[in-house]
């Protein structure tokens, strides 16, 4: 690192919290490395509370930009000069790209998730989608999954704050795209076990299962909601075989971890900060070496 590291070295960043399970600064280093990039990416520990102070760093500092996980992704949006249009339609962000002082959000997520999907040869185009969660990651996926031709989408979230989040990405989908979503209470397990029963995939866009206090709970009460056709995706990528997707493995079901996800996405975002393209095979065989 002292090797490549001088007076010349651009500087990315990942505001987020917790942030210290993060594999984004070895996976862009790495692929900085690899290209002969002179960027490094550090990690910064954010919440709500810091994210103003930690975004007018970005800007002061000059910073090349910044990614953006839980719990900032929708919060960072009034300290933003512009959005792309997928930031705007979701009302997320993931990834910010500083230009001259002027801060633009982008988001990354849904197109990473789609992609992971893609690379497992799982096809969801045209067939039911069941969805945990309407944060920001929930949100870019599910838009994104409409947009790319998902039939039907059924969301689930708890009637917290992200619940009138959640009724506008349904308004957003209904009127925009021609998939057809619904959204429903967490708490509902018995419309939580039909949805389940009608779709081809389950997927999880929530912290729950997360290394940490959540790492050994699962949104799905119990495995008999699940059948061996049905394929089960994970947006959490540690620790790699969440709770969720064991009990996915003990019916049967196809797995898609969390992991491919966060490189997708990674992806985006490395083309966003440096313009090249980041050597995905050479970063699956970083991540996927054991």
């Amino acid at each position: 690192m002292a090797d490549r590291i001088d007076a010349k070295t651009l500087l990315v960043g990942l505001i987020a919290t917790p942030i210290r399970h993060s594999l984004s600064p070895t996976m862009h280093n790495e692929a900085f490395v690899k290209l002969g990039l002179n960027y490094t990416y550090l990690a910064f520990e954010v919440g709500n509370e810091e994210l103003e102070n930690a975004v007018n760093g970005i800007r002061g500092l000059g910073l090349v930009g910044s990614n953006v996980s839980m719990p900032n992704k929708q919060k960072i949006l009034p300290y933003l000069d512009k959005l792309s249009p997928a930031a705007e339609l979701t009302g997320t962000v993931n990834t910010v790209v500083n230009e001259n002082g002027v801060l633009t959000g982008h988001i990354t997520d849904g197109t990473g998730f789609m992609m992971s999907l893609k690379d497992a040869d799982v096809d969801v185009i045209g067939k039911k989608m069941t969805l945990f969660g309407a944060g920001g990651a929930g949100t870019a996926i599910a838009v994104q999954a409409a947009l790319d031709g998902v039939k039907e989408l059924s969301i689930f979230n708890r009637k917290d704050e992200f619940w009138s989040n959640a009724e506008k990405t349904i308004q957003i989908i209904n009127e925009k795209t021609d998939c057809k979503a619904t959204l429903y209470d967490l708490a509902d397990k018995e419309a939580l076990r039909q949805e389940i029963s009608e779709s081809y995939l389950l997927a999880n866009a929530t912290g729950v299962g997360m290394k940490g206090d959540l790492q050994d709970e699962s949104l799905v009460p119990d495995k008999d909601f699940l059948r061996p056709d049905l394929v089960v995706a994970d947006a959490v990528y540690m620790p790699p075989r969440t709770k969720l997707l064991c009990m996915a493995d003990e019916v049967g079901c196809t797995t898609v971890e969390g992991i491919g996800m966060m490189i997708y996405q990674g992806a985006a975002a490395f083309k966003l900060f440096t313009g090249e393209d980041m050597p995905v095979d050479y970063i699956k065989e970083v991540f996927f070496s054991e």
